[in-house]
Formats: structure tokens, sequence, C-alpha cells
């Protein structure tokens, strides 16, 4: 990591900081996973908050493939323009997101106040398939960009400018 310099310099080069906001999603994601086993399993979890923890965690990761299409790739796709075709990818992987975490969020504004196994066990294979492809993204993503998103200077945006959210948002 790079140390700041000055009050507005940034403590943590983007790529660095990209790999913490992922470590973070990924994070959250299996906590909800969990909470959603739990419930299934009935070691505890009540409907409401599960439900509020999930479309909580659909806005946050919305928000930062947002940030990412609207701040880091167009950069990114400028700065170094042999990396168009990665970027151009996971364009591609965030509209496959987008639609899973749609059809997350209609299921979820669908259930019941008091949901039995079948309504969480079709949020559980909701959340399985949400895994496995943010699995591949997230370590795509860093392999191919990472380094590129370093080699911007403090000038080029924020974190949240370029990745969609503050480095401080817990989600």
């Amino acid at each position: 990591m790079g140390t700041a310099t000055g009050p507005n310099e940034r403590l943590a080069a983007f790529g660095d900081e990209l790999i913490e906001i992922h470590h973070r999603l990924r994070e959250e994601l299996a906590a909800l996973r969990g909470d959603v086993d739990a419930f299934l399993d009935g070691r505890g979890g009540r409907p409401r908050e599960l439900k509020e923890h999930c479309l909580s965690f659909c806005s946050v990761l919305t928000r930062h493939h947002t940030g990412e299409d609207d701040g880091a790739f167009p950069l990114l796709a400028a700065e170094f323009p042999e990396l168009r075709p990665v970027i151009v990818k996971l364009a591609e992987d965030h509209q496959l997101v987008s639609g899973i975490v749609r059809s997350l969020e209609s299921l979820l504004g669908g259930i019941a106040a008091d949901p039995d196994a079948a309504e969480a066990e079709r949020v559980r294979r909701e959340l399985d398939g949400l895994t496995a492809i943010l699995t591949s993204h997230f370590a795509f993503e860093e392999r191919r960009i990472v380094q590129a998103l370093n080699s911007l200077t403090p000038g080029s945006g924020t974190t949240a400018s370029l990745l969609g959210l503050p480095m401080d948002d817990k989600g």
C-alpha cells in the first residue's frame, strides 16, 4: 500500500481499495448466506431482518458496480486501451449480476412476513448463484485491473467516484 504525503492524498492505491471492497462484499455475502442457512435450519434469523440485510447487500453491490461502470472503467479504457476487452467482459458480468440482483429483489418483495422453507430455499438458490458469479467476477477483475488501478494518480478521482463505494462504507 502507498503512503500519504499530504492531507488530500489517498492512503491506498485504487486497486488495493478495490480488493478491500471486494473482501467486504464477500464477507457480507457469506454472512447473508449464513443467515439464510440458520433460518432454514431452525437456528434463528427473523425473516424481516434477513430481508432487510439482503436488500441492503443488493443495494451496496449495485452501487459498487454502477460506480465502476461509470467511473473506473471509462478511465481505464482511456488510459489503458489494451484493457478494453477486459472492461467489456467485466461490464457484461455486471449486467448478469444485475439481473440476478433484480430477481432476488423481486423474490424478496414477494416473500410473506413469515416465509416458509420453500421461499427461504428459493432465496438461498439465488444467493448461491450470485455467490458463484461474484466469486469468479471478483477474482477475474482483481487479476486483470488492480495493477492498472494502482497506477492511477490521486487526481483521477476518489474511491467513491471510481469504485462506487467510499472506503469507510460498511454497506
